[in-house]
């Protein structure tokens, strides 16, 4: 089974959109740090929510490079039961690199929130507290490189 680039920014978009977390990776005083996070895909960036501090807030402060990795629609592949080097596979993928970039404002952040309550509940137009608002850590990422793959589809 072949792997396949995508170039095709709608397929692009689906794969991102039917993943319902990410992988964002970093890199901590030269060693590789990665963790899972909810987000949301509006017109090509990636937002994310969290908390205002830890140590992901602190790795992205002193290097904001970051990698994103989506994947969907995995599943394996047995071309014969016998044979382990016949078992392979199926999926699709996109990997997103840029710098991310946070948001201060409160009606910025309270818009990104709404995308991203969107995204999990279907609902939109909650309410925030300006505490709330306060102590949310908001940040997006416009990708410079995207790359994507599918094998077996």
């Amino acid at each position: 089974m072949k792997k396949i680039q995508i170039t095709d920014h709608n397929e692009i978009a689906a794969i991102i959109n039917a993943a319902n977390t990410c992988t964002l990776s970093m890199v901590d005083d030269g060693k590789p740090y990665c963790v899972p996070m909810n987000f949301t895909y509006e017109n090509g960036i990636i937002y994310f929510h969290g908390a205002p501090f830890g140590r992901k807030i602190d790795i992205l402060n002193n290097n904001p490079q970051v990698c994103v990795s989506f994947f969907s629609d995995e599943l394996l592949n047995i071309r014969h039961k016998d044979v382990a080097c016949s078992y392979s596979m199926k999926f699709k993928s996109v990997l997103c690199d840029g710098k991310v970039i946070f948001v201060d404002d409160n009606t910025e952040k309270e818009k990104v929130l709404n995308m991203v309550m969107k995204k999990y509940s279907g609902r939109d137009n909650f309410k925030y507290s300006k505490p709330a608002l306060d102590n949310v850590n908001v940040f997006y990422l416009k990708p410079d490189v995207v790359t994507a793959f599918k094998r077996g589809y």
